[in-house]
């Protein structure tokens, strides 16, 4: 065992290396081994680690998280990452809808976007990736928001409130969020952009998990009109359940070793 980390920026920094420098998601076991730690101070360490977004928490496994990527998208950790595992969903959900497809995992009071495919006729729509996104005006929080408690929720409310949003009413975003959260998907239109519409679902890896990102179409509003939603709620519902096994499949594979 190496030597343990002393100041909570080294134990900070030394959870960040090993966790980006590995090959494959670590359990907190693993983790706390690698770097010295008893597994409590880990666990608390990580938790702040995944609250701030270096370290992104799958079920009981870590992997590098969206700001650990924004600072090096090209590391050996990327291909065990999240963006490295959603990027073939990406490119499919994008290929088959013509629409921008991106990957969002919750931040802050709202969502960020750590990767996006967006086909070339939409290069006028901005990918806002690496922004932070608010429930009331993008889909993609919004989505993530309502598969969350009510306890988690309340910082997302809190921002929203702070940005001159409504939270009551029929059309206040608490309307908005139980309508995304009996749905199932979160619908936009207009709201960010003119003339401009998303659609967003969740993924998670079991049936009582909470979120671990989520996935969202982005396009004209005349392509997410209620004629074209069933067709787009299918195919964007078989994107998040193909990423949410394959997600699940790695930290299977990975308890197998």
């Amino acid at each position: 065992m190496p030597a343990s980390p002393t100041s909570a920026v080294d134990k900070a920094l030394a959870l960040i290396e090993a966790v980006a420098t590995t090959d494959r998601p670590l359990r907190l076991s693993e983790a706390a081994e690698r770097v010295g730690l008893h597994r409590a101070t880990a666990h608390r360490v990580l938790a702040d680690l995944v609250g701030r977004g270096w370290i992104l928490r799958l079920e009981d496994h870590y992997l590098p998280g969206p700001a650990l990527l924004r600072l090096s998208r090209a590391t050996a950790a990327a291909t065990t990452s999240l963006t490295g595992i959603a990027r073939p969903v990406l490119e499919d959900l994008a290929a088959v809808t013509g629409m921008m497809a991106n990957l969002q995992v919750a931040a802050a009071g709202g969502s960020r976007v750590v990767d996006v495919v967006r086909p070339a006729r939409l290069a006028m729509i901005s990918d806002l990736r690496d922004e932070l996104l608010a429930a009331h005006r993008f889909a993609g929080p919004l989505a993530l928001v309502a598969a969350m408690d009510a306890e988690a929720r309340t910082p997302y409310l809190r921002a929203a409130e702070d940005d001159g949003c409504h939270l009551r009413g029929p059309d206040g975003l608490l309307a908005a969020i139980d309508q995304a959260a009996r749905d199932g998907f979160a619908l936009q239109r207009g709201s960010s952009q003119p003339l401009v519409g998303s659609l967003s679902r969740v993924v998670t890896t079991t049936a009582d998990s909470g979120p671990v990102c989520a996935l969202t179409l982005v396009g004209p509003i005349a392509e997410l009109d209620d004629a074209a939603l069933p067709t787009l709620r299918l195919q964007l519902t078989a994107a998040t359940d193909r990423l949410g096994r394959e997600l699940l499949a790695l930290t299977a594979r990975q308890d197998e070793r």
